[in-house]
């Protein structure tokens, strides 16, 4: 057929494809720097995902190495939340710390977390993630065993020790759901992600649990602190021997081959994605709320309980906080993921509006359980561990957000740069604000140690987070208005497309390789965008090509969905 036809009309035909013998396509990667993208010809059809959700890696290893990352991240959370279970005890070691002193120990650690998370993320999306991991890991074990050690007068070198606590977790943090996300595709991933993040929950009830029981049992508040570095040694080996480190982007189910672009080009495309931002900015009000009832909820309660005239042990309200804790992070993860899962059935944007729905269930709960935990204890449990559920909602489904969201070589950063802002204006700040407002209320009084005086100064306080998960609640129902297309956009991009197609139609895009460079294959809304704004693909096709007046020849293809 000559290239000197017709012009383009709004008919399109379909075109029977020609064999391509794949076997010389040995062009090399083809960068887009205007978008920040690599493109690479695509390959035969993917053989390393099967109808199950599975990539290349077995089942059994794929599984394996989830165990070892849940098992792992358990020991996180319950090590960051041993000190909220014998905080008082701490409080009194350490001379009678006031609470906004009591909450900068979590402040501290929280702050080195989230500024070295992204010196992690950057790392993980470029070496070797296992030995990135085991290193961090073995530097937490050590930094807490550290910490048990530290006198009575040396303060701020606890403080310090527990900053540095943070530079370990950092490591772990950042890395690991982007090694769930290479190992599992479609459900499979959503459901592998809610079995992670039951360690959320979990560990931190466990860490209530262990840390106030291990101290009394022992005698000393010091002992919490040293149960979970020697399991933290054991991960080490495990995740050096046993778990496996897929390559990047293999669960997406195309041979692509993105490279790794500047950290400029990745945090502009980073700062540009609204779903991520978006979701980043309701996620920080998630890590707002939960950091300060994670610390503070279980002396508030001790409080609350001397208030009524029925004083209980701090243990004892330990062990319940994180009895509640557990129950109520199994039952939100859990119902959260199943409700996302079936609602993306009919509604695409189910992701945020499930996380939404989560945030703004909890203010009824949370306000009232404040209200009433003046007058009767049984009803504040109840209604915290409804709140906590609610709240829960969360965690797994923002994470499976993110992932969609962006594209594999830049999950680590993305992962790090969510961590970075949510820590920063959520859990690193909540107990401090939470405890300088309650300190502020108290001191008006002649003695601001008593437990009739600090119950209702922390109460009127912990208000504040109700108002913040409105605030969440707000920006995840803004995050459904984009995460559609943001989504679309980093499956072309994946797949060595132009992701800015997702912009100009709704409809599926394909590339065959025809020659020396890579050509879109569109249906007519494609191809007159393309003719629109003067881009255009010279390929010496191996098949009949539709031409316009100029001889600009185009493969065309309809994109058939069945």
């Amino acid at each position: 057929m000559s290239n000197s036809g017709t012009p383009i009309d709004d008919t399109v035909q379909l075109i029977e494809v020609m064999p391509y013998d794949f076997s010389d396509d040995l062009e090399p990667i083809v960068q887009d720097e205007r978008r920040g993208t690599s493109l690479s010809r695509p390959t035969e059809p993917p053989d390393n995902e099967n109808s199950n959700g599975f990539t290349g890696v077995s089942k059994k290893r794929a599984y394996l190495t989830l165990g070892i990352l849940l098992f792992v991240n358990l020991l996180n959370y319950m090590d960051r939340y041993t000190v909220s279970g014998v905080l008082i005890k701490i409080k009194e070691y350490y001379h009678d710390l006031e609470n906004s002193e009591a909450g900068l120990i979590q402040t501290a650690f929280i702050c080195s977390y989230m500024v070295f998370s992204p010196v992690f993320g950057y790392l993980g999306d470029r070496y070797t993630r296992k030995y990135l991991m085991a290193g961090g890991i073995l530097l937490w074990a050590l930094f807490t065993l550290a910490s048990s050690f530290v006198p009575a007068d040396y303060y701020y070198g606890f403080v310090l020790l527990r900053a540095m606590v943070g530079i370990g977790e950092a490591s772990y943090s950042t890395i690991a759901p982007t090694i769930i996300a290479d190992l599992f595709a479609k459900d499979l991933r959503t459901q592998a992600l809610m079995i992670f993040y039951f360690a959320i929950p979990v560990g931190s009830g466990l860490g209530y649990i262990v840390g106030s029981n291990v101290a009394d049992l022992l005698g000393s508040w010091q002992w919490a602190l040293r149960v979970t570095p020697g399991l933290g040694v054991l991960c080490v080996v495990l995740i050096i021997f046993v778990s496996v480190e897929p390559q990047r982007g293999m669960s997406e189910g195309h041979k692509v081959h993105l490279s790794n672009t500047s950290v400029k080009t990745d945090l502009k495309e980073l700062a540009t994605n609204k779903s991520f931002v978006l979701s980043t900015v309701g996620f920080t009000c998630v890590a707002f709320v939960t950091g300060a009832l994670a610390f503070l909820a279980p002396t508030f309660m001790t409080y609350s309980t001397q208030f009524q005239g029925n004083p209980q042990s701090e243990a004892f309200i330990s062990l319940i906080f994180g009895i509640i804790t557990v129950a109520a992070g199994f039952l939100g993860v859990a119902l959260g993921a199943q409700i996302s899962q079936r609602w993306k059935r009919t509604n695409p944007r189910a992701d945020p509006l499930t996380c939404a729905l989560g945030l703004i269930s909890c203010v009824p709960f949370l306000f009232f359980g404040l209200v009433l935990s003046r007058y009767n204890t049984l009803v504040t449990w109840i209604l915290i561990f409804l709140g906590e559920t609610m709240l829960c909602l969360n965690w797994a489904v923002t994470a499976d957000i993110l992932l969609y969201v962006v594209i594999p070589t830049r999950r680590s950063l993305a992962e790090s740069g969510q961590i970075l802002v949510s820590h920063a204006f959520g859990d690193a700040i909540s107990p401090y604000i939470i405890g300088t407002i309650s300190d502020a209320l108290a001191s008006k009084e002649v003695d601001p140690h008593r437990p009739a005086v600090q119950f209702p100064a922390m109460q009127t306080a912990l208000y504040l987070t109700t108002f913040i998960c409105v605030f969440g609640g707000a920006f995840y129902l803004a995050t459904a208005l984009f995460v559609e297309k943001d989504k679309k956009r980093a499956e072309l991009a994946t797949q060595g497309l132009d992701p800015n197609l997702a912009d100009d139609s709704d409809d599926d895009a394909m590339l065959v390789p025809g020659g020396r460079t890579n050509c879109y294959l569109a249906d007519e809304e494609v191809l007159n965008a393309a003719e629109a704004s003067k881009e255009r693909c010279e390929v010496p096709s191996p098949m009949p090509a539709v031409t316009n007046g100029s001889g600009d020849g185009f493969n065309v293809m309809r994109s058939v969905v069945v």
